[in-house]
């Protein structure tokens, strides 16, 4: 080594570092024409650990404190050196400081639709989003199987490779659940929780720990979404003769509120009350099995008012119902329109 070598490098008796943005994991000091002093003092905060890596091997790991470097705090470097109680001379080693704290609000998400079997509608397909967080549990699984001898590694070069696999994971669980997809979708927490039991030995081989898995939501694509809703339509109007009376309710208000003021209103209350009947009694029939009395005699087509014909003397038809009223009555006496 010539004396200007000699003299441009640098000796080092402080070994710290300080985050200056969000989403680091690893981060390797700064070392070129550098030698730490022996003695000098490295100091690791609380949310992070540090690693000593000399000839291409990890020679020591430390966590939060405040360290004297020295043969007493450097055994397996002291090892890997083969030195001895006393020697002072400067070293060099690469040393990595890891961030060990949580990374919160990681999104992750099906890009395509996974196919599964459903108890309730076949083959279906599902999409799941939701948030993850995690943190740097094992630096030296980490470094040996991620990070590597990378300058700087943050959570936006891990996230597509976490991401996939978590993905693939939920594909798995979904498929193995064989639990429907509208029980699924009603117990999100306990779906989250079975899935973060199957991907943390994934993160832990990785060296990271699995903070939390939340399950936000679950969906079917659009074309399988209307399709449950029309079911569920469905099942909310199974009682037609309670929606029939329901309806009719609803219409005394809208037909006050019309002009004409009670002829409005008799003409609207007649009107649902009628439309109330027919149904009503369309059911009753169903019920009371139409279909075999159908069976014992012939079917004969209902009458219905011939406006063809002429009304008898004195008389004339009802325009909404076709009931054959007095010439002169101005509201029918069957359903309460008001005539012309």
């Amino acid at each position: 080594m010539s004396l200007g070598d000699f003299l441009r490098k640098q000796l080092i008796d402080v070994i710290q570092w300080t985050e200056e943005g969000d989403g680091v994991l690893a981060h390797r000091y700064p070392m070129r024409d550098m030698e730490i002093q022996y003695g000098a003092r490295l100091t690791v905060r609380e949310s992070q650990m540090a690693l000593f890596v000399n000839e291409g091997k990890i020679a020591d790991q430390f966590g939060p404190g405040l360290y004297t470097l020295e043969t007493q705090t450097l055994p397996l470097l002291t090892n890997l050196k083969h030195w001895y109680t006393g020697f002072e001379s400067p070293f060099k080693s690469d040393v990595y400081f890891f961030s060990t704290r949580t990374q919160t609000d990681q999104r992750w998400g099906t890009q395509q639709p996974i196919t599964i079997r459903d108890k309730d509608f076949g083959m279906v397909r599902l999409r799941g989003f939701g948030l993850y967080s995690f943190h740097v549990a094992d630096p030296t699984r980490f470094h040996q199987k991620i990070s590597g001898t990378r300058e700087t590694y943050t959570v936006a070069d891990l996230e597509g490779h976490l991401r996939n696999t978590i993905v693939g994971q939920v594909s798995d669980a979904f498929a193995e659940s064989k639990i429907p997809f509208l029980d699924m979708a009603g117990n999100l927490m306990e779906l989250g929780a079975a899935i973060s039991t199957q991907i943390t030995p994934v993160f832990a081989d990785l060296g990271l720990a699995l903070d939390s898995f939340v399950v936000e939501s679950l969906s079917l694509p659009e074309e399988l979404q209307k399709k449950l809703d029309e079911r569920i339509g469905m099942n909310m109007a199974g009682n037609l003769r309670d929606y029939t009376q329901y309806q009719a309710a609803q219409a005394i208000p809208i037909a006050a509120a019309n002009e004409g003021g009670g002829a409005g209103l008799g003409a609207g209350l007649g009107a649902g009350m009628a439309m109330g009947r027919a149904m009503t009694d369309a059911l009753n029939q169903v019920a009371s099995g139409g279909d075999a009395a159908q069976k014992s005699s012939p079917a004969t087509p209902t009458q219905l008012p011939d406006h063809s014909a002429p009304a008898a003397e004195g008389t004339k038809f009802c325009t909404n119902c076709g009931k054959s009223i007095p010439r002169a009555a101005k509201f029918c006496s069957e359903c309460g329109a008001a005539q012309g």
